[in-house]
């Protein structure tokens, strides 16, 4: 092996020991935050983070130090973020010590992940999943700028894991998918034997390589992972075939793990092999194989003396960084989007009356011939079917299956692929079926999807498109009904829409693929097809190619003047909830005392319009088909009552389904359960009567 590859690498594991040995000597210094850190598993860090170049992608994890330091970050710059400091360059203080983002030009690209283990390889396999795509279409990433000599190379992807976090179901799905599409990534598994407390023997049938064999079309291999000089020429082999036959691997490496599992968890208080592990420690065999490579003890000596100089001197200049303000909270937890008005035509002279379900078709249709980096995905949209509703039918015959294509049932990997495919500079719209089915997202949406932008200081927002069928109508049973806007809308770093006709769905959908952040749509499926009695307005003229319909403005749907001595009423509603209301108030020959607000997003809120209209009416009534205890509808009832309690004549009420746990298949049990024309009828009653 090459002099300076050997001096290089011992420098970065004296630099990530020295590191190491400086928290635990100042631990009451640094222990504020709970860090941990790479030692034990130092050789095989260095190995892989050497021989990555600025157009890869990685995904390293909370104890991958040395990784950084061989991808180029100084010990200040993780000792910034050790000490949760103002310009802490990954997350500008917000997350945890070696939990980065990075997007330098000369450097390894690394998207935001978060700590919830093995969650990062889904997201790191979407990045795979991107690199393909582009690669098939002949498309460049706009996210990388090739400057640096030997570039041309083409990328790679990495994800870093713990050998406990193997056991996560979401590993399987990453798996599943690289091996069937046979993408460019490699998954490096550092296997130290323990997870927290629980070792390999408690928790694990097989190590990561034996487990890795019931994936067809990944091919493992295990190393000694301490061994510097094994890890990187095993590591320069995998690495040169993924670049070159573009499929994946599955490194195992074996490492002992030489300090705590964290700051926070001492291995002391429960380690029975710590004379073992620190028989394996790769430090001194790296020391060794220089000096049996040429190098003298002083030269070794000189290496270990620059690092240990090096970090003392950024620890003591990290020390005396700036600390973030309390106006640094609120930034980033969105990129600012240029769609801002309503423009194009919604209704054209010429234009033909469709169905809410096709608006939405239509509209997917035309973005994806505007541009290449649009393509969908999800479960059962592909060419045989194009979606259980027929919402992306034809879509494959147009465009081709490598852009629109159906994915194995995994809502975690649909969801949290997102993340990586954004990554490189995609634009995916991607589909859960049912609103029933995305339990299994949420792990993704939550700790992926959601808090990129915030928690890489807006370096890498997420730009996709989630669309939910939902709602409940001609006896879809418990698992095809549901309603789950108000567990939605507590994630905070999304935006929701919920629209309740065809014109607003196309529109919005447009918004939202131009707008960098992510945008779950719900779209309730009794809708899609106007065949519930009564949702005729669902249907719409079909707006022109260009509508497009910003995010956060509601729509005045039925808008009234005050009159003396006439009881007027503000309804608040979205989705089904807008034609209960609307039919009710015909119904009852109240359309000049009953003002409609049709949300159609949940999130941005359009809170001037509705506290405008309640002020004015004196009273409101908001109406979901969510069972109401608890729910979004009830938070916004409060909200209202808050902002407008001086100009109210009654209690603000809401209306919902009963709060039952789930909607029966029964078509009366069905319709006992839901609300209704009727219902509301009875509802705006009551209130008006107050």
């Amino acid at each position: 092996m090459k002099k300076e590859i050997l001096e290089k690498g011992y420098l970065n594991l004296c630099t990530a020991k020295a590191m190491a040995e400086l928290y635990e000597d100042n631990f009451k210094q640094v222990s504020k935050y709970v860090h941990a850190t790479s030692r034990g598993h130092e050789a095989i860090q260095t190995a892989l983070g050497m021989q990555l170049l600025p157009q890869d992608y990685a995904f390293p994890y909370y104890r991958d130090d040395a990784m950084l330091l061989a991808f180029g970050l100084q010990p200040y710059d993780l000792m910034l973020q050790l000490l949760a400091k103002r310009d802490d360059p990954f997350s500008g203080g917000r997350t945890y010590y070696s939990h980065p983002s990075l997007k330098d030009a000369d450097k390894v690209k690394i998207p935001h992940q978060s700590s919830a283990t093995g969650m990062q390889a889904i997201p790191a396999t979407g990045v795979a999943m991107g690199m393909q795509y582009l690669e098939k279409q002949n498309l460049e990433n706009s996210n990388v700028t090739l400057s640096a000599a030997g570039t041309s190379q083409n990328p790679i992807t990495v994800c870093s894991l713990g050998d406990a976090s193997v056991t996560e179901g979401e590993i399987a799905e990453a798996f599943q998918m690289a091996a069937l599409k046979q993408m460019p990534i490699l998954y490096l598994v550092q296997d130290n034997g323990w997870d927290i407390s629980a070792n390999e023997a408690e928790t694990r049938a097989q190590n990561a390589a034996e487990y890795a064999e019931g994936f067809r079309g990944l091919e493992a291999i295990s190393i000694d992972g301490a061994n510097f000089i094994d890890s990187y020429e095993a590591i320069e082999k995998v690495i040169a075939t993924i670049r070159k036959e573009r499929r994946p691997f599955l490194v195992h490496a074996r490492v002992p793990l030489l300090n705590h599992h964290t700051s926070g968890v001492r291995m002391e208080w429960y380690r029975d092999d710590l004379d073992e592990a620190r028989s394996r420690d790769p430090y001194p065999v790296l020391k060794q194989q220089l000096l049996d490579n040429g190098f003298s003890e002083k030269d070794v000596e000189a290496i270990e003396h620059s690092a240990k100089e090096k970090v003392q001197s950024d620890f003591k200049e990290a020390l005396k960084a700036e600390d973030p303000k309390p106006g640094d909270l609120f930034t980033h937890d969105f990129v600012p989007t240029t769609i801002t008005d309503e423009v194009g035509e919604r209704e054209p002279k010429d234009g033909e009356r469709v169905v809410m379900v096709d608006c939405a078709l239509h509209a997917i249709e035309e973005l994806m011939r505007e541009e290449k980096k649009c393509l969908l995905y999800g479960q059962d949209v592909g060419g045989r079917l194009g979606g259980v509703f027929r919402e992306a039918a034809t879509l494959a015959q147009k465009f081709g299956d490598d852009r629109v294509f159906n994915t194995p049932i995994q809502e975690a990997f649909i969801v949290g692929s997102t993340v990586g495919m954004s990554a490189v500079g995609l634009k995916p719209i991607v589909e859960v079926q049912f609103a029933d089915y995305i339990w299994p997202g949420l792990n993704q949406l939550f700790t992926e999807v959601s808090r990129s932008c915030y928690l890489s200081n807006g370096k890498w927002p997420v730009s996709m498109i989630l669309r939910v069928p939902i709602g409940a109508y001609g006896s879809g049973g418990p698992y095809h009904s549901s309603s789950v806007e108000s567990v939605i809308t507590n994630i905070r770093g999304i935006k929701i829409a919920y629209p309740s006709n065809g014109a607003d769905l196309k529109g919005i959908m447009k918004a939202a693929y131009h707008d960098p952040n992510p945008v779950v749509i719900l779209e309730h499926k009794g809708l899609y097809w106007s065949k519930v009695k009564g949702t005729d307005g669902a249907t719409s003229i079909e707006p022109s190619d260009n509508y497009i319909l910003p995010l956060g403005k509601a729509w005045l749907l039925q808008e009234i003047w005050k009159q003396e001595d006439v009881e007027t009423l503000t309804i608040v509603t979205y989705g089904m909830g807008v034609h209960w209301a609307y039919n009710a108030s015909g119904e009852l020959g109240m359309r000049n005392q009953i003002e409609i607000i049709d949300l159609r997003t949940l999130f941005p809120l359009d809170e001037n319009t509705i506290m405008k209209s309640v002020k004015k009416t004196g009273k409101c009534l908001v109406v979901t088909e969510e069972p109401s205890n608890n729910s979004f509808a009830r938070a916004l009832a409060g909200k209202i009552q808050e902002e407008c309690f001086k100009f109210l004549d009654a209690p603000v009420m809401t209306i919902g389904s009963e709060n039952m746990p789930a909607i029966p298949l029964n078509s009366t049990l069905e319709q006992t359960m839901i609300p209704s024309t009727e219902k509301v009828k009875i509802k705006i009653e009551e209130i008006l009567a107050y």
